[in-house]
């Protein structure tokens, strides 16, 4: 803090008219002060050492690499240097063939930037190579990060739209409208492409204003958390993370780099 701090030099018995309640009342604040910031330190050190919330992190790009962007502690969950098995959800969204040789689940938040470069320069000329021709079926996860103000929100809207057989398509508007500050990702602006896309109008009069029910009580948050915890099961600490039949690429990577991983998974 760069306050000045001002010395009054008195003798043991000047008051300047505070009596002894005003005294014990300073003192009670001082002692609630002291102990707010023991509290604060103590929490933010056990989420700083515990590998949780504190270290999810977005993922760059730098030439072409990812460069995830690490915290400055030692709590930073370790990379896995081989396959591993992401839990299965059975009602997760998948693109592609059910029997496709080669699986890849996606850990993404439709705030983070690098997510959206994925989505804006890489994933067309995967779905086209590799997914249409029946070879890779993408299963899509949420790892909404707690700094994204409307990441979580987006996650939850997204399942609504899922249960209603359109989550690829509200997919594409949320990163298409989306921005990395959270502009276009706020509950007004979720339920106007649910509206688009007529998740609102029910049939024959039943499910009408089905998605802004579904938003506006939440009711999908355990699925967006369950998504989260076996993203950090697997070793997903930013975003976006994926994992091509359990190898894990990190970051907006070319496309040449999901190639070349695709085809090693295919031989």
């Amino acid at each position: 803090m760069e306050n000045e701090s001002h010395k009054h030099i008195h003798d043991e018995n000047c008051n300047h008219g505070f009596g002894p309640a005003t005294k014990i009342a300073g003192s009670v604040l001082v002692a609630s002060v002291i102990i707010a910031l023991s509290i604060f330190y103590n929490t933010k050190l056990l989420l700083n050492n515990s590998g949780g919330l504190a270290n999810l992190q977005e993922t760059q790009t730098l030439d072409g690499s990812a460069v995830p962007s690490q915290p400055s502690n030692p709590g930073q969950p370790s990379q896995p240097s081989g396959p591993v098995t992401v839990a299965e959800r059975k009602d997760a969204p998948v693109l592609g063939k059910s029997d496709a040789k080669v699986t890849i689940v996606e850990f993404s938040d439709f705030q983070c930037p690098f997510c959206k470069q994925f989505i804006d320069q890489t994933f067309n000329q995967i779905k086209k190579a590799y997914i249409d021709t029946g070879k890779v079926k993408l299963i899509f996860r949420h790892f909404p990060l707690p700094f994204h103000v409307n990441a979580q929100v987006s996650a939850v809207a997204a399942e609504c739209a899922n249960q209603q057989g359109k989550f690829w398509q509200y997919h594409d508007l949320l990163f298409k409208n989306g921005t990395s500050d959270g502009t276009g990702l706020a509950s007004a602006d979720l339920k106007k492409y649910a509206d688009s896309l007529g998740l609102n109008n029910g049939t024959l009069g039943f499910g009408k204003n089905k998605f802004n029910q579904c938003l506006d009580a939440n009711a999908t948050l355990s699925i967006v958390q369950g998504d989260q915890k076996d993203g950090q099961a697997a070793g997903t600490s930013g975003t976006p993370t994926f994992y091509i039949n359990g190898k894990q690429l990190v970051g907006a990577q070319p496309f040449s780099a999901f190639q070349q991983a695709i085809d090693e998974a295919l031989k």
